[in-house]
């Protein structure tokens, strides 16, 4: 028996189906398009979509957090309840995030999340993107710079080897010893990431070289043009428009990045190379007020307000408080990018970087019957997960 959306303006990565149907059996996806060319059962369930986007579910990349919990936390329920939270706002599968961190703190984590992971009914959890500690110390923003170091092989080896749920690590490339983890990164099937880096253009075209193929929340803690004894260099943000291949990511809150930049970025690398992250902390899906980045042990306390998240002397944001709603709000409202592009930015986009885009991604007969409906104002109405119905 199968289950079927009809009446609804079913969301493709290259355009908009009107009045089209999905139909889903068993987990998997087994009809897309038009209503004329699918015949149903007395037997099907069938839902409508009530003239709203069908869409496939959102697919984020970088989250530390959501409705007052963190990842850091480092508990079952932690993991649990921060991605029901994004799963409310149409996110289906989520890649949780690290802070840089004491070791214990870290292994902790990486010992939870295969708990959380078993015991997982909401969004699938991906793997672990762990952020840290290895930055450049000028460029830390909000990460705790009692932690942050070079890359120690025997010290990351030792984590690496000790989960196999590590799926990306975010490294200013610049360090000592940054070009070698990369390598190993890959050579395990990690992908290593540009972030909380100083660095100039050369470093991050070997650092290409070297496997990084993803710019972490770009322009935020990220070098641009820079002076060095008076002689000018391209930083780390103009390596990322002038190496074509480079993916980058887009804290796409509305004030991380303003509309210029949010547009520039757009027109400059397209849609095909940007993916849309929350960079949530346990604050998304809260009112404002005071929380604390990391866990609530060893981190750092932090004030949310004006829609972000800021360190409590106000001199960096904190990460965001935006869910993924919100980033297809911003980039079609405010950066006035088509609702398709918007959508492949936070679907079919970082289902490629993570390469699940043969199971997620996007509505294609044979994936996984991940779907949400939302309305005009990208208000989510129902999700699936797996063909499983949660809200």
């Amino acid at each position: 028996m199968a289950q079927i959306i009809v009446n609804g303006n079913v969301i493709t990565p290259m355009k908009i189906i009107d009045n089209g149907i999905v139909a889903f059996e068993g987990g998997k996806i087994t009809y897309v398009g038009e209503k004329k060319g699918y015949n149903i059962s007395e037997n099907d369930t069938v839902y409508d979509a009530g003239g709203n986007y069908v869409s496939p579910g959102f697919i984020d990349i970088h989250t530390h957090g959501a409705g007052g919990y963190d990842f850091m936390d480092a508990t079952v329920e932690a993991f649990l309840k921060a991605s029901e939270t994004h799963m409310k706002h149409g996110t289906t599968s989520i890649v949780p995030t690290t802070i840089t961190s004491t070791i214990k703190d870290l292994y902790r984590t990486l010992e939870i999340f295969t708990e959380a992971k078993n015991k997982n009914m909401g969004p699938e959890l991906i793997g672990l993107h762990l952020e840290g500690p290895y930055f450049a110390e000028e460029q830390r923003g909000a990460q705790d710079l009692k932690y942050i170091k070079n890359p120690e092989r025997k010290e990351y080896l030792e984590v690496l080897d000790s989960s196999r749920d590590i799926v990306r690590w975010t490294i200013a490339p610049e360090k000592s010893g940054a070009l070698e983890m990369g390598l190993e990164l890959r050579k395990r099937g990690i992908i290593p990431c540009i972030g909380h880096t100083n660095a100039i253009y050369e470093d991050i075209v070997k650092a290409y070289e070297h496997g990084y193929s993803l710019m972490t929340h770009f322009y935020s803690a990220m070098s641009t043009v820079k002076r060095i004894k008076g002689v000018r260099f391209a930083g780390a943000v103009e390596a990322g428009y002038l190496i074509d291949e480079m993916m980058v990511e887009v804290i796409a809150d509305g004030m991380h990045l303003p509309k210029s930049l949010l547009q520039l970025i757009y027109k400059i690398k397209g849609s095909d190379k940007i993916c849309l992250v929350t960079d949530s902390m346990r604050a998304a899906g809260m009112p404002e007020g005071e929380y604390v980045l990391g866990n609530t042990e060893t981190g750092q306390k932090v004030i949310v307000e004006d829609g972000v998240a800021k360190l409590k002397d106000r001199t960096a944001f904190a990460g965001s408080v935006a869910t993924a709603d919100r980033l297809i709000r911003t980039m079609r409202d405010i950066a006035e990018v088509p609702l398709v592009e918007c959508v492949k930015m936070l679907t079919l986009n970082p289902a490629k970087v993570m390469e699940i885009s043969s199971r997620k991604g996007s509505l294609v007969r044979g994936k996984d019957a991940d779907i949400i409906i939302f309305d005009n104002f990208i208000s989510i109405k129902n999700v699936w997960v797996m063909g499983e119905r949660k809200i």
